[in-house]
């Protein structure tokens, strides 16, 4: 895989795509690379999460399928749209209210993920398909004033 630096223009969406993997670190610097330092372990950890779950959930890991991601920046806001070609997913909660209370059990191997991508953006929403993952992320504007992850 080459990773070729894709420039990010406010107000315009830009398009990267790839054969489902897991082998995410060139997509991952690709997607970070003009969001704010002190703000990119989080964002990364969020990313990488509905990266993971596009091509192992969506596409079962299929090389044959794509995982699309079209991104953008505005004065305020960075915002991704992830899409994958399986057979949908419905979230059966909105984490957003009551975090906690959708957590698994500390031994619990994974059901994480929906609440990781709560807590790390600020706006988390899926088609109605179930094939297509819309984040995005208030920079200055976050209601927490520090990140989640240092």
């Amino acid at each position: 895989m080459i990773a070729i630096p894709i420039p990010w223009h406010k107000g315009k969406w830009s398009t990267i795509s790839f054969a489902s993997t897991l082998y995410l670190y060139p997509i991952l610097d690709l997607l970070l690379a003009h969001i704010p330092p002190e703000w990119r372990p989080e964002v990364r950890l969020g990313l990488q999460e509905a990266l993971v779950n596009a091509a192992k959930h969506g596409n079962k890991l299929d090389p044959s399928k794509t995982v699309i991601v079209q991104f953008t920046v505005t004065a305020t806001e960075y915002s991704w749209i992830i899409s994958d070609e399986g057979m949908g997913f419905i979230p059966h909660c909105d984490c957003h209210q009551a975090i906690k209370e959708h957590l698994p059990p500390d031994d619990a191997d994974n059901g994480r993920g929906l609440c990781i991508l709560h807590e790390v953006f600020d706006r988390v929403h899926w088609n109605r398909e179930g094939t297509q993952l819309r984040l995005s992320k208030q920079m200055k504007k976050s209601q927490r004033k520090q990140p989640l992850v240092c």
